[in-house]
């Protein structure tokens, strides 16, 4: 519980004295495997802006391009690593080829609400971009899709710090709230996506 404690604190001073460059880099971390709460990081950010220490825009934008970076590293390594990688050695783990096969087709016709709708949700908002990587998802979609999937993130986050960062118990009884609206928001668009899919026999 300590070093979870002296943890909570570093990201807290790294927003605080670091500002956009701290925000950018925690965001980054977050958006890796690294286990960094974006609640922890853009919350106080957002609290800060309602105290007129940081600029909301300037919190957004340092936000979407630190989740973008560090999604972009996880994209990379599985491309570059892990895709050789499974090729060689994936039927020692159970990974075929022709389940390389599938996910390279589910990711052509649905990576983008795929990677739109799994950066909103917790778990695996920061895990979205390895399979995206695997399947060779077109790079221009792929940082299109996590930019605006990471900026709704972001932005819900951070008005939630600005409009009530000071009180502790509305945070996370509105957190709770906030998290579940954005899964059903993802089932939402999901259903629509299939919707639209099947109108145009895609």
């Amino acid at each position: 519980m300590a070093m979870l404690h002296h943890f909570i604190d570093w990201i807290l001073a790294t927003v605080h004295n670091w500002g956009y460059a701290g925000i950018f880099i925690l965001m980054a971390l977050e958006s890796t495997v690294l286990p960094v709460p974006s609640e922890l990081v853009l919350i106080p950010a957002g609290y800060l802006a309602y105290q007129g220490h940081m600029s909301l825009p300037l919190i957004l934008i340092s936000a979407t391009l630190g989740c973008l970076f560090g999604a972009s590293i996880n994209y990379a390594f599985a491309l570059w690593v892990g895709r050789p990688f499974l090729e060689r050695y994936g039927k020692y783990f159970f990974v075929r080829p022709a389940l390389l096969h599938k996910t390279d087709v589910f990711f052509e016709r649905h990576g983008k609400i795929s990677t739109f709708t799994g950066r909103l949700i917790p778990g695996i908002r920061h895990l979205i971009s390895l399979p995206a990587g695997l399947a060779h998802m077109n790079i221009g979609a792929f940082a299109l899709y996590t930019s605006l999937g990471a900026g709704i993130w972001s932005t819900v986050l951070t008005l939630l710090g600005y409009f009530i960062g000071g009180n502790e118990l509305l945070i996370k009884q509105y957190l709770q709230y906030l998290s579940v609206g954005l899964i059903i928001f993802s089932i939402l668009a999901i259903v629509g996506y299939w919707q639209w899919q099947r109108r145009n026999g895609q």
